[in-house]
């Protein structure tokens, strides 16, 4: 299994990377865990505009999904052989609706639908292709899902966007990988129920028993070195920052 980061900025882009998003590939088939701003751009380095088999979107945030309005564009209008199937897209519940609203003036309400094969998320397993993905659902002001991906023994979990909460450190349990937002500074912000700090994803991480680390969802904003250190200081595992196009195999 092979993590790429499209991008991992928290909030909005900054000048080194796109917002969320994660491609992960196993035996050719390859699924997109969120498409913030400017992800769809970054995302053509790494692979083809028509070559993902599904998506999933952790929640309705526009830094999580708002490119999805793009992708639209780019299998509705193909211009290399008509328009591009039906992929599946896995999300809460209006995920089409929110999509819809985002773009404006579609052709008709049911374009989307041509081209996205929505489905919505309940929490619990699913199998796509070669991966079984594990959905919970986790402590955000909206409807918010982390997702645990599995293939051959292997597993990552993806946070999406969340405060502490037991749902994402059981989903954690024994995973290779944990993808963690780490959005807030210790000790300076403070808001129940909306993004973890650098001091509570590792700590999250370390009672999971996560076999790795890696901060993401940093604002350009919030500086990633406190984060990473604050991480350190509570989680005993290799802990490092996301950066986009970094390469992870499991």
């Amino acid at each position: 299994m092979k993590l790429t980061v499209i991008g991992c900025s928290g909030s909005f882009p900054s000048a080194e990377s796109a917002c969320s998003s994660y491609l992960v590939e196993a035996d050719g088939f390859r699924i997109l865990l969120d498409m913030g701003n400017g992800a769809l751009g970054a995302l053509q380095r790494h692979t083809g505009l028509y070559d993902l088999d599904a998506v999933f979107l952790t929640h309705l945030h526009p830094d999580h999904c708002i490119d999805m309005c793009g992708y639209f564009v780019a299998r509705y209008y193909r211009h290399d052989g008509g328009r591009a199937g039906a992929v599946p897209v896995y999300g809460p519940e209006g995920t089409e609706e929110r999509l819809l609203t985002a773009y404006g003036d579609v052709p008709d309400d049911a374009c989307m639908g041509e081209v996205f094969d929505f489905r919505t998320l309940v929490p619990g397993p699913v199998e796509v292709g070669p991966f079984t993905v594990r959905a919970a659902r986790v402590d955000h002001p909206v409807e918010s899902f982390a997702f645990r991906v599995e293939h051959g023994g292997a597993s990552l979990v993806y946070s999406g966007d969340t405060g502490p909460c037991a749902a994402l450190e059981e989903l954690a349990a024994g995973t290779d990988l944990l993808l963690c937002e780490a959005s807030f500074t210790h000790g300076k912000e403070d808001i129940p129920g909306l993004h973890l700090n650098g001091v509570q994803a590792g700590e999250c991480a370390a009672r999971a028993g996560a076999g790795r680390l890696v901060l993401t969802h940093i604002p350009p904003w919030t500086d990633p070195l406190t984060n990473l250190r604050d991480a350190r200081s509570v989680y005993d595992g290799p802990a490092e920052l996301a950066r986009a196009g970094a390469v992870y195999e499991l």
